[in-house]
């Protein structure tokens, strides 16, 4: 019978279920159940604790407003910073994690990061090298056009974007340095 959401006239049995479901209803009897001692909570655990210590907050982490307080402990690889922690931040301090507002500013503050990252390395002594960093270079030296015909990749239907999103930004910070230096070379005339 297909789930409906009427109230249903007829619910069947255990032993129908079990005459209709093969293997329906196996862990019913707690002595075939596995998992019986573990579900236990009179047991000795040897903890010294019923709630564990709570990791120290160094700065105000992001928290679903679903939930009272962090878990007892929680990452801290990678603290927010910059407009992408601003954006994360608007994310769980305005939406549940049930609404796609919340997960869609997260993926765009995850792009944000990339984007801030890649400006970042500008400053550093080994900027991004996007030619070695993408990959382009195995494309002539392993068959990479070769493989592309006659096979199923999923990349394919993607691969028409790649340059853009890979090459957009360089040639928009191209494009800013370039004006930059005309602005301050006419300036100076």
């Amino acid at each position: 019978m297909p789930y409906t959401a009427d109230k249903h006239e007829h619910h069947p049995s255990r032993e129908e279920l079990r005459a209709r479901i093969p293997g329906w209803g196996a862990d019913l009897d707690p002595a075939d159940r596995p998992a019986v001692p573990r579900e236990r909570h009179d047991l000795e655990t040897g903890a010294h604790w019923t709630f564990p210590e709570r990791q120290e907050e160094r700065w105000p982490r992001e928290r679903s407003i679903e939930h009272e307080f962090l878990t007892p402990v929680f990452g801290t690889s990678s603290p927010l910073r910059g407009l992408s922690g601003a954006m994360r931040r608007y994310s769980y301090a305005k939406f549940s994690e049930g609404r796609a507002a919340h997960w869609l500013i997260l993926l765009a503050s995850d792009r944000v990061d990339a984007i801030e990252s890649h400006i970042r390395s500008f400053a550093t002594a080994q900027p991004d090298n996007p030619i070695t960093q993408t990959g382009i270079l195995s494309e002539a030296k392993r068959h990479g056009v070769s493989s592309r015909f006659g096979t199923k990749r999923v990349d394919l239907n993607h691969g028409w974007i790649d340059p853009i999103l890979v090459a957009g930004p360089w040639l928009l910070a191209g494009g800013i340095a370039i004006s930059v230096v005309r602005s301050v070379v006419k300036a100076r005339r």
